[in-house]
């Protein structure tokens, strides 16, 4: 019999933890390593690219502007009316797999990952931001092109 696991009440395991933030890092390295190399406008993240693009600008039309995708408000993002439009916006990519997994982002499209320049974020608000900052050109610079 299947028992209810209830995440609410559920103690954090430190490995667990560690295992994620080990898996975050690895995806901010890799994804850092290719925009450093590769023209990011050139290049698709998923093949539902065009899909979370017209996704986000429906329901954040916001980001159409180059200057508001560039850099991402953390307390925005995350104050009680952010997570409700970007919980309503991620519901819509559960198909894509680990959509809902930790991630980093940056918030500031003109530096590299660091301490001052990243916050926690879920993998489909990551795929979200940085598919609409690379149509916009904004990670070009990282790889000199």
């Amino acid at each position: 019999m299947a028992t209810q696991f209830d995440a609410e009440n559920a103690d954090n395991l430190e490995d667990i933890e560690k295992q994620f933030a080990v898996k975050a890092v690895v995806q901010a390295e890799t994804y850092w390593n290719l925009i450093s190399k590769v023209k990011a406008s050139s290049f698709k993240l998923t093949v539902h690219d065009d899909d979370i693009y017209e996704a986000l600008l429906e329901d954040f039309p916001e980001f159409k502007e180059k200057e508001k995708v560039a850099v991402i408000n953390e307390d925005e993002m995350k104050s009680a009316a952010g997570k409700a439009r970007w919980r309503a916006f991620c519901e819509k990519f559960k198909e894509i797999d680990d959509y809902n997994f930790g991630t980093l982002l940056r918030t500031r499209a003109d530096g590299e990952y660091s301490e001052e320049n990243t916050i926690f974020a879920v993998r489909i608000q990551f795929y979200a931001i940085e598919i609409a900052r690379n149509r916009h050109g904004l990670n070009d610079w990282a790889s000199g092109n």
